[in-house]
């Protein structure tokens, strides 16, 4: 998958589940992670990693 794709992927992933999106997305790394899908565990880092850059940084 392309960066471009993770970046859409992320963008309908964040407008469909708001802040619970990071979440969504690390639960499904895990699940792919647990069943030795490695390259779909990657691909869902990949979307985690780029909701986490959408988001910015954390405020105090």
């Amino acid at each position: 998958m392309h960066a471009t794709e993770i970046q859409e992927y992320a963008r309908q992933l964040l407008e469909a589940h708001g802040a619970k999106a990071i979440a969504e997305a690390a639960q499904k790394a895990g699940v792919y992670e647990k069943a030795g899908d490695k390259e779909r565990a990657q691909i869902w880092r990949r979307v985690e990693a780029a909701l986490m850059l959408m988001r910015g940084p954390r405020q105090t």
